[in-house]
């Protein structure tokens, strides 16, 4: 019974949040974009499927800041605190209890490849947030990894129901150089707003730039109109 009515008010809580961010969701350019630039058929949102000047790959290259974390499961602890109600720290079991999402989408990284159709298995951003209920003054996020790494992402775009924290992908376990044991993945953005070996989400009531924002990379990352740097 306890874990139902956990479950129920995540639920119900997910349901107030979405409705509270629904219409400034439409409103951004990676769902409402009225010219968006690139190729292909409709994605799922009705942007190009390959963003303007992305090129199409079956690899998946390996970028980060050279440093590579190895965090046993058992030490592994995700962080969710700053403007919320109900900040928590979950280890590997609380977070695998979450309700898992399973989903397929793109990945477009700013170094101008893509790769389509990847199979993620995770939980929202979306239902973390509902378990700790942001204050009505919160606008961002910012993510924080193992390696040091921070990005930030406006709460419109962190809370789309195929922003996860994902920890499998294409059917196995994420590879530690792929960021596991769990990354962020923002298939509406840019990739380096999805941390990798994510420690952190501290929600913010005003924006702050992460690592890259702040050697020029754009705050906002929308591939469809090649929003790369500032």
């Amino acid at each position: 019974m306890e874990e139902s009515e956990k479950l129920r008010r995540v639920v119900e809580a997910r349901m107030k949040l979405k409705a509270r961010f629904e219409d400034k969701m439409r409103q951004t350019p990676s769902m409402s974009d009225d010219k968006p630039m690139g190729s292909g058929r409709p994605n799922r949102h009705g942007m190009p499927v390959v963003p303007v000047g992305q090129v199409l790959t079956r690899k998946w290259p390996v970028l980060d800041l050279g440093i590579e974390p190895d965090i046993p499961l058992d030490e592994w602890r995700l962080k969710i605190d700053g403007a919320v109600e109900h900040p928590v720290e979950l280890t590997w079991d609380a977070f695998m209890a979450l309700p898992q999402t399973e989903d397929t989408s793109d990945f477009h990284c700013v170094t101008t490849w893509s790769r389509l159709d990847m199979a993620w298995k995770g939980v929202r951003l979306l239902d973390l947030a509902a378990l700790v209920q942001p204050l009505d003054t919160a606008t961002h996020i910012l993510c924080y990894g193992y390696d040091d790494y921070t990005t930030n992402v406006s709460l419109e775009e962190a809370l789309k129901p195929d922003v996860l924290l994902a920890h499998t992908v294409d059917g196995g376990p994420l590879p530690i150089e792929h960021g596991g044991p769990v990354r962020m993945i923002t298939p509406q953005l840019y990739a380096w707003k999805g941390a990798k070996w994510i420690s952190r989400i501290e929600f913010l009531t005003e924006n702050k730039p992460g690592f890259w924002e702040e050697r020029g990379y754009s705050d906002t990352a929308y591939p469809w109109r090649n929003d790369r740097y500032s």
